[in-house]
Protein backbone atom coordinates (compact mmCIF):
# COMPACT_ATOMS: atom_id res chain seq x y z
CA UNK A 1 0.00 0.00 0.00
CA UNK A 2 1.49 3.47 -1.14
CA UNK A 3 2.19 5.57 1.71
CA UNK A 4 -0.50 8.62 2.18
CA UNK A 5 2.47 11.41 1.94
CA UNK A 6 3.35 9.79 -1.56
CA UNK A 7 -0.17 9.87 -3.17
CA UNK A 8 0.17 14.08 -3.98
CA UNK A 9 3.59 13.19 -5.73
CA UNK A 10 2.15 10.11 -7.79
CA UNK A 11 -0.69 12.53 -8.72
CA UNK A 12 1.18 14.96 -9.45
CA UNK A 13 3.42 13.30 -11.80
CA UNK A 14 0.54 11.52 -13.69
CA UNK A 15 -1.13 14.48 -14.48
CA UNK A 16 1.92 16.16 -15.94
CA UNK A 17 1.93 12.71 -18.29
CA UNK A 18 -1.81 13.60 -19.02
CA UNK A 19 -0.95 17.20 -20.08
CA UNK A 20 1.46 16.00 -22.73
CA UNK A 21 -0.35 13.16 -23.64
CA UNK A 22 -3.29 15.27 -24.46
CA UNK A 23 -1.42 17.82 -26.08
CA UNK A 24 0.18 15.21 -28.27
CA UNK A 25 -3.03 13.73 -29.13
CA UNK A 26 -4.87 17.20 -29.57
CA UNK A 27 -2.48 19.04 -31.87
CA UNK A 28 -2.32 15.32 -33.62
CA UNK A 29 -5.66 15.28 -34.24
CA UNK A 30 -6.65 18.96 -35.90
CA UNK A 31 -3.59 18.49 -37.80
CA UNK A 32 -4.86 14.84 -39.11
CA UNK A 33 -8.41 16.10 -39.51
CA UNK A 34 -7.33 19.24 -41.69
CA UNK A 35 -5.24 16.75 -43.83
CA UNK A 36 -7.95 13.56 -43.80
CA UNK A 37 -11.29 15.63 -43.96
CA UNK A 38 -12.38 13.93 -41.31
CA UNK A 39 -14.76 14.44 -38.67
CA UNK A 40 -14.54 11.73 -36.48
CA UNK A 41 -10.63 12.86 -36.06
CA UNK A 42 -11.42 16.63 -35.38
CA UNK A 43 -13.67 15.26 -32.81
CA UNK A 44 -11.06 12.89 -31.17
CA UNK A 45 -8.61 15.87 -31.38
CA UNK A 46 -10.93 18.41 -29.05
CA UNK A 47 -11.87 16.00 -26.96
CA UNK A 48 -8.06 15.55 -26.29
CA UNK A 49 -7.00 19.02 -26.26
CA UNK A 50 -10.58 19.37 -23.13
CA UNK A 51 -8.12 16.75 -22.03
CA UNK A 52 -4.87 18.83 -22.03
CA UNK A 53 -6.22 22.14 -20.40
CA UNK A 54 -7.85 19.87 -18.02
CA UNK A 55 -4.87 18.28 -17.26
CA UNK A 56 -3.17 22.15 -16.33
CA UNK A 57 -5.98 22.69 -14.10
CA UNK A 58 -6.24 19.41 -12.32
CA UNK A 59 -2.69 19.39 -10.98
CA UNK A 60 -2.96 22.81 -9.80
CA UNK A 61 -6.01 22.13 -7.73
CA UNK A 62 -4.37 18.51 -6.55
CA UNK A 63 -1.53 20.87 -5.29
CA UNK A 64 -4.16 22.48 -2.48
CA UNK A 65 -6.71 19.60 -2.46
CA UNK A 66 -6.04 18.17 0.62
CA UNK A 67 -5.12 21.27 2.31
CA UNK A 68 -7.28 22.21 5.80
CA UNK A 69 -9.22 25.13 6.77
CA UNK A 70 -7.64 28.75 6.58
CA UNK A 71 -8.81 32.37 6.82
CA UNK A 72 -9.88 32.41 3.03
CA UNK A 73 -10.84 28.88 2.68
CA UNK A 74 -12.96 27.89 6.65
CA UNK A 75 -13.92 24.38 5.51
CA UNK A 76 -10.78 23.70 3.30
CA UNK A 77 -9.95 23.06 -0.69
CA UNK A 78 -11.67 19.75 -0.79
CA UNK A 79 -14.85 21.59 -3.03
CA UNK A 80 -11.94 22.55 -5.75
CA UNK A 81 -11.86 19.04 -6.59
CA UNK A 82 -15.86 18.86 -7.03
CA UNK A 83 -15.75 22.04 -9.35
CA UNK A 84 -12.80 21.00 -11.17
CA UNK A 85 -14.82 17.37 -12.36
CA UNK A 86 -18.40 18.74 -12.74
CA UNK A 87 -17.02 21.33 -15.18
CA UNK A 88 -15.30 18.93 -16.83
CA UNK A 89 -17.74 16.59 -17.03
CA UNK A 90 -20.03 19.62 -18.02
CA UNK A 91 -17.19 20.50 -21.04
CA UNK A 92 -17.08 16.95 -22.70
CA UNK A 93 -21.00 16.84 -22.38
CA UNK A 94 -21.07 20.05 -24.48
CA UNK A 95 -18.43 18.93 -27.05
CA UNK A 96 -20.54 15.96 -27.64
CA UNK A 97 -23.76 17.76 -28.10
CA UNK A 98 -21.38 20.44 -30.58
CA UNK A 99 -19.95 17.14 -32.47
CA UNK A 100 -23.73 15.54 -33.11
CA UNK A 101 -25.17 18.53 -33.97
CA UNK A 102 -22.58 18.81 -36.98
CA UNK A 103 -22.70 15.42 -37.72
CA UNK A 104 -26.52 16.14 -38.29
CA UNK A 105 -25.70 18.85 -40.11
CA UNK A 106 -23.18 17.38 -42.46
CA UNK A 107 -25.54 14.78 -43.64
CA UNK A 108 -28.61 17.30 -43.98
CA UNK A 109 -25.98 18.86 -46.18
CA UNK A 110 -25.73 15.71 -48.41
CA UNK A 111 -29.47 15.25 -48.55
CA UNK A 112 -29.87 18.26 -49.97
CA UNK A 113 -27.00 17.88 -53.04
CA UNK A 114 -24.04 19.03 -51.20
CA UNK A 115 -21.42 16.12 -50.66
CA UNK A 116 -18.32 16.31 -48.34
CA UNK A 117 -14.82 16.40 -49.43
CA UNK A 118 -13.59 12.62 -49.89
CA UNK A 119 -11.95 11.16 -47.04
CA UNK A 120 -8.22 10.60 -47.02
CA UNK A 121 -8.15 7.28 -45.98
CA UNK A 122 -4.35 6.60 -45.44
CA UNK A 123 -3.69 9.82 -43.02
CA UNK A 124 -6.99 8.15 -40.77
CA UNK A 125 -4.72 4.60 -40.83
CA UNK A 126 -2.02 5.69 -39.01
CA UNK A 127 -3.69 8.11 -36.63
CA UNK A 128 -6.15 6.24 -35.07
CA UNK A 129 -3.04 3.51 -34.15
CA UNK A 130 -0.91 5.74 -32.93
CA UNK A 131 -3.87 7.70 -30.92
CA UNK A 132 -5.48 3.97 -29.34
CA UNK A 133 -2.09 2.93 -28.27
CA UNK A 134 -1.68 6.80 -26.45
CA UNK A 135 -5.22 5.99 -25.01
CA UNK A 136 -4.09 2.91 -23.79
CA UNK A 137 -1.06 4.08 -21.88
CA UNK A 138 -2.51 7.35 -20.34
CA UNK A 139 -5.30 5.42 -19.32
CA UNK A 140 -3.02 3.14 -17.70
CA UNK A 141 -0.77 5.40 -16.10
CA UNK A 142 -3.82 7.38 -14.71
CA UNK A 143 -5.50 3.73 -13.19
CA UNK A 144 -2.36 2.71 -11.82
CA UNK A 145 -1.34 5.72 -9.90
CA UNK A 146 -5.04 6.42 -8.76
CA UNK A 147 -4.76 3.08 -7.31
CA UNK A 148 -1.51 3.44 -5.47
CA UNK A 149 -3.15 7.07 -4.12
CA UNK A 150 -5.92 4.68 -2.13
CA UNK A 151 -8.70 5.37 -4.87
CA UNK A 152 -9.69 8.73 -3.42
CA UNK A 153 -8.58 11.34 -6.18
CA UNK A 154 -11.89 12.02 -8.29
CA UNK A 155 -9.26 13.82 -11.06
CA UNK A 156 -7.25 10.58 -11.52
CA UNK A 157 -10.58 8.71 -11.56
CA UNK A 158 -11.81 11.40 -13.96
CA UNK A 159 -8.50 11.19 -16.49
CA UNK A 160 -8.37 7.73 -16.34
CA UNK A 161 -12.10 7.06 -17.72
CA UNK A 162 -11.75 10.42 -20.29
CA UNK A 163 -8.69 7.99 -21.56
CA UNK A 164 -10.44 5.06 -21.60
CA UNK A 165 -13.43 6.81 -23.53
CA UNK A 166 -10.99 8.35 -25.64
CA UNK A 167 -9.42 5.12 -26.65
CA UNK A 168 -13.22 3.82 -26.81
CA UNK A 169 -14.22 6.46 -29.19
CA UNK A 170 -10.73 5.94 -31.19
CA UNK A 171 -10.60 2.20 -31.85
CA UNK A 172 -14.27 2.67 -32.77
CA UNK A 173 -14.37 5.23 -35.08
CA UNK A 174 -11.45 4.03 -36.74
CA UNK A 175 -13.00 0.53 -37.19
CA UNK A 176 -16.30 2.21 -38.73
CA UNK A 177 -14.21 4.43 -41.10
CA UNK A 178 -12.51 0.92 -42.36
CA UNK A 179 -15.67 -0.56 -42.63
CA UNK A 180 -17.40 2.29 -44.40
CA UNK A 181 -14.10 2.74 -46.48
CA UNK A 182 -14.23 -1.22 -47.87
CA UNK A 183 -17.60 -1.51 -48.61
CA UNK A 184 -17.73 2.38 -50.17
CA UNK A 185 -18.53 0.75 -53.61
CA UNK A 186 -20.71 -1.77 -52.60
CA UNK A 187 -23.77 -1.89 -50.05
CA UNK A 188 -22.62 1.18 -48.17
CA UNK A 189 -22.12 3.24 -51.25
CA UNK A 190 -25.26 5.20 -49.96
CA UNK A 191 -24.37 6.44 -47.28
CA UNK A 192 -20.58 6.58 -47.64
CA UNK A 193 -19.75 9.91 -48.37
CA UNK A 194 -21.23 10.89 -45.09
CA UNK A 195 -20.27 7.71 -43.51
CA UNK A 196 -17.75 9.94 -41.24
CA UNK A 197 -20.58 11.60 -39.58
CA UNK A 198 -22.85 8.64 -39.17
CA UNK A 199 -19.22 7.48 -36.95
CA UNK A 200 -19.65 11.08 -34.97
CA UNK A 201 -23.60 10.38 -34.71
CA UNK A 202 -23.35 6.86 -33.41
CA UNK A 203 -20.63 7.10 -31.09
CA UNK A 204 -21.57 10.24 -29.43
CA UNK A 205 -24.99 9.04 -28.74
CA UNK A 206 -23.84 5.98 -27.38
CA UNK A 207 -21.42 7.74 -24.47
CA UNK A 208 -23.25 11.03 -23.96
CA UNK A 209 -24.85 9.51 -21.24
CA UNK A 210 -21.93 9.09 -19.25
CA UNK A 211 -21.23 12.59 -19.05
CA UNK A 212 -24.33 13.77 -18.15
CA UNK A 213 -23.94 11.08 -15.32
CA UNK A 214 -20.71 12.81 -14.40
CA UNK A 215 -21.97 15.90 -14.37
CA UNK A 216 -24.98 15.11 -12.05
CA UNK A 217 -22.80 13.63 -9.65
CA UNK A 218 -20.20 16.84 -8.92
CA UNK A 219 -23.44 18.43 -9.04
CA UNK A 220 -24.99 16.67 -6.03
CA UNK A 221 -21.46 17.00 -4.52
CA UNK A 222 -21.41 20.79 -4.48
CA UNK A 223 -24.88 20.72 -3.24
CA UNK A 224 -24.49 18.57 -0.10
CA UNK A 225 -26.37 15.96 -0.78
CA UNK A 226 -25.85 12.59 1.23
CA UNK A 227 -22.90 10.42 0.55
CA UNK A 228 -24.02 6.95 -0.21
CA UNK A 229 -25.85 4.46 2.16
CA UNK A 230 -22.77 2.64 2.59
CA UNK A 231 -20.46 5.35 3.49
CA UNK A 232 -23.07 6.75 6.05
CA UNK A 233 -22.93 3.22 7.47
CA UNK A 234 -19.01 2.71 7.62
CA UNK A 235 -19.44 6.03 9.62
CA UNK A 236 -22.10 5.40 12.08
CA UNK A 237 -20.94 2.16 12.87
CA UNK A 238 -17.31 3.47 13.59
CA UNK A 239 -18.72 6.35 15.89
CA UNK A 240 -21.55 5.11 17.53
CA UNK A 241 -18.97 2.96 20.17
CA UNK A 242 -17.60 6.06 20.66
CA UNK A 243 -20.69 7.89 21.94
CA UNK A 244 -21.90 5.21 23.45
CA UNK A 245 -19.62 4.76 25.74
CA UNK A 246 -19.11 8.21 26.38
CA UNK A 247 -22.20 7.99 27.78
CA UNK A 248 -24.88 10.10 25.49
CA UNK A 249 -26.73 9.40 22.11
CA UNK A 250 -25.88 9.83 19.06
CA UNK A 251 -28.91 11.96 17.56
CA UNK A 252 -28.20 12.32 14.14
CA UNK A 253 -25.63 11.91 11.98
CA UNK A 254 -25.26 13.25 8.17
CA UNK A 255 -22.60 12.48 5.76
CA UNK A 256 -21.47 14.30 2.67
CA UNK A 257 -19.02 13.80 0.15
CA UNK A 258 -17.19 16.80 -1.70
CA UNK A 259 -14.45 15.59 -4.24
CA UNK A 260 -12.06 13.07 -2.01
CA UNK A 261 -13.13 14.16 1.24
CA UNK A 262 -16.24 13.85 3.12
CA UNK A 263 -17.77 16.07 6.12
CA UNK A 264 -19.32 14.51 8.77
CA UNK A 265 -21.53 16.01 11.38
CA UNK A 266 -22.68 14.16 14.37
CA UNK A 267 -25.47 15.70 16.44
CA UNK A 268 -24.88 14.35 20.19
CA UNK A 269 -26.71 14.58 23.41
CA UNK A 270 -24.42 13.92 26.15
CA UNK A 271 -26.98 13.89 28.80
CA UNK A 272 -24.06 15.79 30.96
CA UNK A 273 -22.54 18.38 31.56
CA UNK A 274 -19.33 18.61 29.23
CA UNK A 275 -16.27 21.29 29.56
CA UNK A 276 -15.18 22.46 26.09
CA UNK A 277 -12.14 20.62 26.40
CA UNK A 278 -14.12 17.35 26.87
CA UNK A 279 -15.68 18.21 24.03
CA UNK A 280 -12.76 18.56 21.98
CA UNK A 281 -11.55 15.75 23.13
CA UNK A 282 -14.27 13.79 22.09
CA UNK A 283 -14.69 15.15 18.68
CA UNK A 284 -10.92 14.03 18.17
CA UNK A 285 -11.74 10.77 19.08
CA UNK A 286 -14.35 11.07 16.50
CA UNK A 287 -12.73 12.09 13.30
CA UNK A 288 -9.71 9.42 13.87
CA UNK A 289 -12.75 6.60 14.23
CA UNK A 290 -13.79 8.25 10.61
CA UNK A 291 -10.42 8.21 9.35
CA UNK A 292 -9.87 4.39 10.01
CA UNK A 293 -13.08 3.64 8.00
CA UNK A 294 -13.64 6.65 5.33
CA UNK A 295 -10.04 8.14 4.38
CA UNK A 296 -10.66 12.58 4.14
CA UNK A 297 -12.88 12.03 6.53
CA UNK A 298 -13.67 15.36 9.16
CA UNK A 299 -16.07 15.37 11.96
CA UNK A 300 -17.72 18.00 13.38
CA UNK A 301 -19.26 17.23 16.33
CA UNK A 302 -22.77 19.37 17.52
CA UNK A 303 -23.35 19.27 21.07
CA UNK A 304 -27.27 19.15 20.66
CA UNK A 305 -30.77 17.74 22.13
CA UNK A 306 -32.19 17.61 18.35
CA UNK A 307 -31.10 16.57 14.98
CA UNK A 308 -29.99 18.41 11.37
CA UNK A 309 -33.73 20.74 11.89
CA UNK A 310 -34.83 22.29 14.53
CA UNK A 311 -38.72 21.27 16.08
CA UNK A 312 -41.46 23.33 14.31
CA UNK A 313 -42.59 23.99 18.11
CA UNK A 314 -39.06 25.43 19.67
CA UNK A 315 -38.88 27.75 16.59
CA UNK A 316 -42.43 29.21 16.92
CA UNK A 317 -41.94 29.76 20.79
CA UNK A 318 -38.40 31.02 19.92
CA UNK A 319 -37.38 34.16 21.87
CA UNK A 320 -33.99 36.10 20.92
CA UNK A 321 -32.23 36.98 24.29
CA UNK A 322 -32.27 40.42 25.43
CA UNK A 323 -28.48 40.33 25.67
CA UNK A 324 -28.66 40.07 21.74
CA UNK A 325 -31.22 42.68 21.46
CA UNK A 326 -29.00 45.00 22.46
CA UNK A 327 -25.19 45.11 20.95
CA UNK A 328 -23.46 46.87 23.23
CA UNK A 329 -24.07 44.22 26.06
CA UNK A 330 -22.47 41.58 23.89
CA UNK A 331 -18.76 41.51 24.81
CA UNK A 332 -16.33 39.36 22.18
CA UNK A 333 -14.41 36.82 23.73
CA UNK A 334 -10.46 38.08 23.99
CA UNK A 335 -9.51 34.77 22.30
CA UNK A 336 -12.00 35.81 19.30
CA UNK A 337 -10.05 36.08 15.73
CA UNK A 338 -10.07 39.64 14.62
Amino acid sequence: MTDTADGPRIERRALVLAMWGNLFMGVTGVLCAILSHSNAILVDGLFSTIGFTAAIAGRRISARAEDGPDRLRPFGYAADEAIFTTFRALSLLGLMLFAMASALSNIWSYLRGHPPEELVFGIVVVYFVVIGATCLALWYSHRKSWIAGGRRSEILRMEANGAAFDGILTAAAGMGLAVVHVFRNGILAPVAPVGDSIIVLVLCAAVVGRYVFDFRAGLKELAGVTAGPAEVALVRRALRPLLVADGGRLVDMSVSKLGRSYMVAAYYNPRRKMTAAEVDTLALALDRAAQDVLRGSMVILIVTEYGRAWPEALVRDFRTPTSLDDPEDFTPSPDAPD
